[in-house]
């Protein structure tokens, strides 16, 4: 398989990043160790809760869609890094059992001035739940080698 290289990426081009299907021994789990909150870790809490049932936290959202950039992105690229995400957005909760398919859009691609070796891409991620509704989105930049000469 051939590395992807800044070159390789434009702006509006879509990758697919797959799906995950989210069960509720990994919302408990992930919540008790980093994200406590009752409607996270309680059953009987989260079922009186405005969400009315256990839903993952955020966190644990971008964590799987984290998992699913590495696994079907930059594990084939040539990655530096990331210096930071612009914004992250919960826009639905994530309960067990949903299936989230998730994406990448580049919205721009940026040679560095300053280090000739890499570029930035600017992304939108996107995280989908199986009856088409938007349930995380995230806006990143990411450093990505330039193909050698």
């Amino acid at each position: 398989m051939s590395r992807l290289y800044f070159e390789d990426f434009h702006p509006g081009q879509v990758i697919e990043l797959g799906t995950r299907t989210v069960t509720e021994a990994e919302i408990l789990d992930f919540a008790r160790q980093f994200d406590p909150q009752l409607f996270h870790v309680d059953r009987d809490a989260a079922a009186a809760s405005h969400f009315g049932g256990i839903v993952a936290s955020g966190w644990h959202t971008c964590s799987l869609l984290m998992r699913q950039i590495v696994d079907e992105l930059l594990s084939r690229s040539v990655s530096h890094g990331s210096p930071g995400v612009d914004e992250i957005r919960w826009l639905k909760p994530v309960r067990p059992g949903d299936t989230l398919r998730m994406s990448m859009r580049v919205t721009e691609a940026i040679p560095s001035k300053s280090r000739p070796d890499r570029g930035v891409l600017k992304c939108e991620y996107q995280g989908v739940n199986q009856h088409g509704e938007a349930v995380v989105t995230m806006k990143t930049l990411g450093m990505f080698g330039r193909r050698p000469q």
